[in-house]
């Protein structure tokens, strides 16, 4: 499976492909290792994610830009 590392722009910084088995939290301890940081300072600089659930997200986001911000219900 494909996991990404992701900054808190959204931008993809890093990509690997790692067997299934290994899950979403090998593949962060795997980005933990890669960037030789501390976890608490890892998670407030980045996500890791599937390439498949990025690009959902991806998506989902382009479709409320197209759509713009009508959509949001207005509060009396």
């Amino acid at each position: 499976m494909k996991y990404v590392l992701v900054d808190r722009g959204d931008n993809i910084v890093d990509r690997v492909e790692l067997t299934s088995d290994i899950g979403l939290g090998g593949a962060r301890t795997f980005f933990v290792g890669r960037k030789q940081i501390e976890s608490e300072k890892f998670d407030q600089i980045w996500k890791v994610m599937t390439e498949m659930d990025y690009n959902r997200n991806k998506e989902r986001k382009n479709k409320y830009e197209e759509f713009g911000s009508w959509l949001d219900i207005e509060k009396s």
